[in-house]
């Protein structure tokens, strides 16, 4: 679970983080709010951090797990008695690839609904004005058709293989929509697709582009002319860099208030093939790709509708893929040849 500690500033946990433009002017009333980022030191939170101090905001705390553990009721209810947050964002998730979510279900599951459960619950008991829960689309059915649309979120079950996570998390938007009827709490959900880009968790649990990438470098470093890719390539994604998420995220905050769930994506379906032959080429790897197709392919296609983010508080995504591809790459790698590997 990323988190940082709330008494340090949050900047110096951020100020190598990039932003990106955001539609219209801040929010005046944001201004002088108290805003708690769960997951603030994380690979997304921190990109929100430094796009909410680029719109000027100014009162940001960043709960650590260390001191408090948002699986816990006791620990959500101590986070809120001492920070006292008008605004909450709450990212901090346990996430990983395939591999991750096969090997540890029942964690993903237990510790994502308990984390959102109690925030949320505790939101409403403290009369806490916005209320900013970061979805996930693995919510959305397994055979989804595609483009996905935020009304077929109901239509089936799940990927089988990360279906705790995603149902775990899921169940923040039943709640988040339940509180509104019931208590008028302003609770908002958003799901941004796959991330990718600078500060992701390039280790053996990661997601697949900095894997891939991880994987490639090794190869190109190494010598080596073979390298073996999982499943046969045809399921396709979609990948939105994290400052586009991140503007989408306090976009969201600033500017929605209604209680139907809402996509943040790029719009660019891309299969895993291809992807895989784009970072091959960036990390400059000439080798061959071998495909063990006895390895998860995932589900099938991913591509989302944003139509709804652009229509509701005019966000859509900025960072054209390849260049977001190219910049992730060459970051990482003077990132590792300064001896920082992210978690490889």
């Amino acid at each position: 679970m990323a988190t940082t500690n709330a008494h340090e500033p949050a900047f110096a946990e951020t100020q190598d983080a990039v932003t990106v433009p955001l539609p219209g002017e801040p929010v005046d009333w944001l201004r002088d709010a108290r805003i708690a980022v769960t997951g603030g030191a994380g690979f997304l939170g921190r990109h929100v951090v430094a796009t909410l101090h680029a719109r000027g905001y100014r009162h940001i705390t960043i709960p650590r797990s260390a001191r408090y553990d948002l699986r816990l009721e006791d620990g959500v209810e101590r986070f809120y008695a001492d920070h006292r947050p008008d605004v909450v964002i709450h990212l901090a998730a346990v996430v990983g690839g395939i591999g991750a979510n096969r090997e540890h279900p029942g964690d993903f599951f237990h510790d994502n609904l308990m984390m959102g459960t109690h925030l949320l619950e505790h939101a409403r008991r403290v009369g806490l004005r916005k209320f900013v829960a970061c979805g996930t689309i693995c919510s959305y059915p397994k055979f989804t058709p595609v483009p996905f649309r935020e009304d077929d979120l109901w239509n089936g079950y799940p990927e089988e293989t990360n279906a705790p996570y995603g149902l775990a998390k899921k169940m923040l938007l039943v709640q988040s929509q339940a509180y509104r009827q019931q208590y008028g709490t302003d609770a908002i959900y958003l799901m941004p697709t796959n991330l990718y880009g600078p500060f992701d968790n390039f280790g053996p649990d990661g997601h697949v582009i900095p894997m891939l990438v991880v994987k490639y470098l090794n190869a190109v470093e190494a010598g080596i002319d073979e390298v073996v890719a999982w499943g046969d390539g045809s399921p396709t994604r979609e990948f939105l860099h994290v400052t586009d998420a991140a503007a989408g995220l306090v976009a969201g905050a600033e500017r929605y208030d209604g209680s139907d769930p809402v996509n943040l994506g790029s719009g660019r379906e891309v299969s895993i093939r291809e992807l895989t032959e784009l970072i091959a080429h960036a990390t400059g790897f000439t080798g061959h790709i071998r495909w063990d197709a006895s390895k998860p392919n995932g589900q099938p296609r991913r591509c989302l509708d944003t139509t709804r983010a652009h229509d509701r508080f005019g966000w859509q995504a900025l960072m054209p893929f390849e260049e977001g591809l190219r910049q992730t790459v060459a970051w990482y790698r003077a990132e590792r040849a300064a001896g920082r590997t992210w978690g490889a």
